[in-house]
């Protein structure tokens, strides 16, 4: 009955606009209040959760990204881009998805893939005919593909809640995020095929060639970070810190886009990010003490124990992505706050951790573009000056491919789990 009051506090606190933090330290309050338990053991655990040596990966990897976003390389991925896939039908719809797998895989999450693409795709998608629901549905979704691909922020979070290695999920997410990618190019084409949607551009080598030279320091981010770890040069988290001065180099020395000015911007931007993520994730340590406390991960096993026929395993990642995506609805980040309820239940059932953490991923991309929080939507929905319900309509076709992914993700584990036995990964 008090978890029911505390999880009503939550929800009802989310509806009213109140920031996730908040909710979530108010269900906690609301818990302890009415149970009588020791207040002090809260902030406690906040103070742990955020202290794991895999969290240090996060704002080395944020200020990467927000320095890359700031320094124009972006744009010189995008011409990259287009000029690879400009030609093919839904030119610029195709350009949209595969800019996301180029420069979100430097990112890595989903918001800053659409801040740094969204800009200045969905605009010129909109000159060019494209409705403008249309062009924020294409941003929104295939932001999502830039999680897949390391360096990762959901993924530095499920390691942390999860003990897995790190290096091991950011190559897990490589195939899957790829597949994704060709999905949704698949998507479009099928669309601007039907509507009559793209503009008329040639493909040339010559151009190819000149952009791939004009962003070739662009991708040394993933390069280093994939390198590194393949030859075990650092670890993830150290790799973030060459990310950085990578980054930083590139911008200020190769590209001369970040002056002092710009890069104070992004220090103080990425330190206000990093401080919301690590607070949530603190404070998220704590609703997963209460929920453990008042035996909502039990219920979960037997409810998944009721449910899977046979026994099979399967069966309960299926109970468990269900639960995950419903989860992603409503909490954004939405792996610290749902790992602690699942993972008993994962352990339990034997699931390899490595290709669960890659399918919830996917349920965070899923839950980043389905209502009632659909964070890439409405992010996505204000930069094309759209009401949010038409992107929603306009993301169906969409929404129903990255479906279809996560379906093969959950069939297939080999799909994540080739990659890193390949590379010899642990």
């Amino acid at each position: 009955m008090t978890l029911a009051l505390a999880l009503t506090v939550i929800i009802g606190l989310l509806v009213l606009g109140t920031p996730l933090i908040v909710a979530m330290a108010g269900g906690v309050a609301v818990y302890a209040t009415v149970e009588g338990s020791w207040m002090l053991q809260y902030p406690q655990q906040v103070s742990d959760g955020m202290g794991s040596f895999v969290l240090l990966a996060m704002p080395l990897f944020i200020l990467a990204g927000v320095v890359m976003n700031t320094g124009g390389i972006a744009d010189r991925v995008f011409a990259f881009a287009r000029s690879l896939f400009g030609s093919l039908p839904g030119g610029l719809a195709q350009v949209d998805v595969s800019t996301s797998l180029f420069f979100g895989g430097m990112v890595g999450t989903s918001v800053a893939d659409l801040a740094g693409t969204g800009s200045t795709l969905i605009p010129q998608m909109k000159r060019h005919g494209y409705p403008a629901p249309y062009a924020a549905a294409v941003t929104a979704s295939s932001s999502g593909i830039g999680p897949l691909i390391p360096p990762s922020s959901p993924m530095i979070l499920y390691a942390a809640a999860t003990g897995t290695s790190l290096g091991t999920l950011f190559f897990a997410g490589v195939v899957p995020g790829i597949i994704l990618t060709v999905v949704l190019m698949i998507v479009v084409g099928v669309q601007a095929h039907r509507n009559g949607w793209g503009e008329k551009t040639r493909f040339r080598w010559t151009e190819v060639g000149r952009t791939l030279w004009s962003s070739a320091a662009a991708f040394g981010v993933p390069v280093i970070i994939l390198l590194g770890l393949t030859l075990g040069v650092f670890t993830p988290t150290e790799s973030g810190a060459f990310a950085v001065v990578y980054a930083i180099a590139v911008s200020a020395f190769v590209y001369r886009s970040l002056g002092v000015r710009k890069l104070y911007r992004c220090l103080v931007e990425a330190a206000v990010l990093t401080g919301e993520v690590m607070l949530i994730v603190g404070v998220s340590v704590a609703l997963g003490a209460v929920l453990a406390m008042a035996g909502l991960p039990a219920a979960l096993a037997d409810l998944a124990t009721a449910i899977v026929p046979g026994d099979t395993q399967l069966g309960y990642v299926v109970v468990l992505t269900l639960v995950a995506i419903v989860a992603g609805m409503l909490f954004d980040p939405l792996i610290p706050v749902i790992m602690p309820v699942l993972l008993p239940t994962m352990l339990q059932a034997g699931i390899d951790p490595v290709h669960f953490g890659v399918i919830i991923v996917m349920a965070v991309v899923i839950g980043q573009v389905t209502p009632p929080v659909a964070m890439s939507l409405v992010v996505a929905a204000k930069i094309a000056k759209v009401d949010a319900w038409q992107v929603l309509r306009a993301n169906t076709p969409f929404l129903l491919a990255t479906v279809l992914v996560l379906v093969l993700v959950m069939l297939f584990p080999s799909l994540s789990t080739w990659l890193p036995s390949v590379l010899g990964e642990p």
